[in-house]
């Protein structure tokens, strides 16, 4: 019966192994991918790497993320430790007491310690940065610790710390020579416990963490919003340096231990820690920023740009660093809304990247600082398409960065072109496609989609017609079986996935570059031509060197470096004829082209009464969606 059994629990041991570990050889692979793709391998390249290495801020948060990690688990073991041997000396009730507020944190949704950090770091005015992010750490980290070593002291003879004493020794000899030696095990459990949760923590460090200071969790999860391989190659060095440490800790114990002179116990003992502080420095070191020398215009001031996750070039920042002498900060945003609580809070910011309708919005309620127009002189460089629209007249507050619209991807070998022809939006409701399309989990992206199907303005303000809008929307969730998403929908449809979806341009011009047989389709009845833009804070620190970035990245070399990269249209006239152009990064794909001689094609308009009605419609969208499945 038992011998039976035996192989069963093997397939099953090998299948949980297989579970857990699959995915992260998966990762490894792929981090050595030569193409973008995170899903078709096209060959072996380091280029990943190199990328990631050149990347400052790649840099900055591997050498964040490991000195927090070191000095919060040294922190935390240290008090963890004294705190522990303090319990078990403590009475019963306090000890107990003591036990259950231990817990609390561990028991508690990490969200709700990372919105409880942040509330107490603004209710005392403290600047969130490096060092609050590195309080963070050491107050989540200390129960695990006490965890991690109050069994070993129940395990030990209470009166072995009063026998020591007895025969000479003090206090703290009790401690550090009796009492810590046989916990040491528990003791090393609760650090390694302590530098994982460290190293993987994600959330709290978002909450908690501010100024531009990032660590590797935060800048993977603002990489994954685009497809950007550079997280393969990151998460690879991770598990690494984790392989290393966990070998350096159970492996080199395991051998000295079979030594069984005395000496040669000792020289364990020193060799160990020396080892970890060794390793620590080499890794602080090694990805510690480097300074740069010599004097230059803006040396020693620092710029702070709030921007969309994945939304600069690989060498704009450096580039612009390097030249000017100035430091930038670079904080992302997933939403307009998103940014928009930020600024109205007062955050202070010197460069914004919002998109149309909220430039109107944050022009009317007075938060931000017209330009000056004698030391803009980017203007020049950018195509007339992107100037002067109706969002801001005369570029008074704004200047362009990125533009294009939002249409429909479409894989060529599933999708008849006549059709998108004859039906435009409304393909969306055509039962031929049920079960294959994507939809854009977006309020305002899905609206205009619903309200140009019917032949309306994306701008309108009539009941009626958003009620139509609504309807439509509705009957697309209910009938057709779409998958809702939102950047997922690249690599999905770069990989032919479905037959079609809903997408912003620069995202197809991605998809068509990786696969020759999807196509971008511009319905006749018109769409959104959307335009994301550079605007300085009415509160802004440094508006001077705020204009000096503006200008440079207006300018061909920063320009170039942004839409090759992200691979949305450049407001940079020559820039975007030269990537389109004969040779250039995006030669034949009509995607990255944005169209402009269509009188359908509308922009964003802000209208508050009209955003809250249509935000309200699309929550019961959503609710239908999921009573549907």
């Amino acid at each position: 019966m038992k011998k039976g059994k035996r192989p069963l629990g093997k397939i099953l041991m090998i299948l949980l192994i297989a579970f857990f570990y699959l995915p992260i050889l998966y990762m490894i692979v792929f981090s050595f991918n030569e193409g973008r793709s995170l899903t078709g391998f096209t060959g072996f390249s380091l280029r990943w790497y190199k990328r990631m290495l050149e990347s400052g801020t790649m840099t900055e948060a591997l050498y964040t993320t490991f000195s927090v990690a070191l000095i919060a688990t040294c922190i935390s073991t240290v008090v963890g430790t004294i705190s522990a041997i303090g319990l078990s000396k403590s009475k019963k009730v306090i000890r107990t007491l003591m036990e259950q507020v231990d817990n609390l944190p561990m028991m508690n949704p990490e969200i709700v310690t990372a919105i409880g950090f942040m509330l107490l770091f603004i209710t005392f005015r403290v600047d969130k940065g490096y060092l609050t992010m590195l309080l963070a750490h050491i107050a989540f980290c200390i129960p695990y610790v006490i965890l991690s070593v109050m069994p070993k002291i129940r395990s030990l003879d209470p009166n072995v710390a009063d026998a020591a004493m007895d025969l000479g020794a003090t206090p703290w000899q009790a401690m550090t020579k009796v009492i810590i030696p046989q916990i040491t095990p528990g003791i090393v459990a609760g650090a390694l416990i302590a530098f994982t949760m460290s190293v993987d923590d994600f959330i709290i460090s978002y909450f908690a963490a501010g100024g531009g200071v990032k660590n590797l969790s935060m800048v993977v999860y603002t990489m994954s919003k685009r497809v950007n391989p550079s997280i393969n190659a990151a998460s690879t060095l991770m598990v690494v340096i984790i392989t290393v440490v966990l070998i350096l800790v159970n492996v080199i114990p395991a051998i000295a231990a079979k030594r069984k002179a005395s000496d040669e116990v000792k020289k364990r003992k020193v060799f160990l820690p020396a080892a970890a502080v060794i390793a620590a420095v080499v890794i602080l070191l090694l990805f510690r920023p480097g300074a740069d020398g010599g004097k230059r215009p803006y040396e020693g001031q620092t710029l702070h740009i709030y921007t969309w996750g994945e939304y600069t070039g690989e060498n704009i920042i450096g580039n612009f660093e390097e030249e000017t002498g100035a430091r930038v900060i670079l904080e992302t945003f997933d939403s307009n809304e998103q940014m928009y609580i930020k600024v109205a809070n007062g955050e202070s910011f010197d460069i914004l990247v919002p998109s149309d309708y909220m430039i109107q919005r944050l022009i009317g309620e007075g938060y931000l600082q017209k330009l000056d127009p004698s030391a803009m002189d980017g203007l020049d460089n950018l195509t007339d398409a992107v100037k002067n629209l109706p969002y801001d007249p005369g570029n008074e507050y704004s200047v362009p960065y990125f533009w294009g619209t939002v249409g429909i991807i479409y894989d060529k070998t599933k999708v008849d072109l006549e059709d998108l022809e004859q039906e435009g939006f409304n393909i969306f409701l055509d039962e031929k496609y049920r079960g294959d399309i994507y939809l854009y989990n977006s309020e305002r992206d899905s609206f205009m989609m619903a309200l140009k199907a019917l032949g309306y303005s994306m701008n309108t303000e009539d009941p009626d017609e958003i009620q139509e809008a609504y309807d439509w929307l509705v009957r697309c969730v209910q009938t057709m079986d779409p998958e809702i998403v939102t950047d997922e929908i690249i690599d999905n449809m770069a990989q032919g996935r479905k037959a079609l979806g809903l997408i912003y341009s620069g995202d197809a011009t991605y998809v068509m570059s990786e696969n020759e047989n999807m196509g971008y389709y511009l319905p006749e009845t018109g769409t959104n031509l959307w335009s994301d833009a550079m605007v300085i804070p009415a509160n802004a620190e440094n508006p001077q060197l705020a204009q000096e970035f503006i200008n440079y990245a207006c300018e061909y070399d920063g320009a170039y470096d942004n839409s090759s990269f992200v691979g949305y249209t450049s407001a940079n006239e020559e820039v975007m004829e030269v990537l389109s152009g004969e040779g250039g990064d995006f030669e034949g794909i009509d995607a990255y082209l944005p169209r402009t001689d269509n009188d359908m094609d509308e922009v964003f308009e802000y209208n508050e009464a009209t955003r809250k009605v249509i935000s309200n419609l699309w929550s019961r969208v959503l609710i239908a969606f999921s009573n549907a499945d």
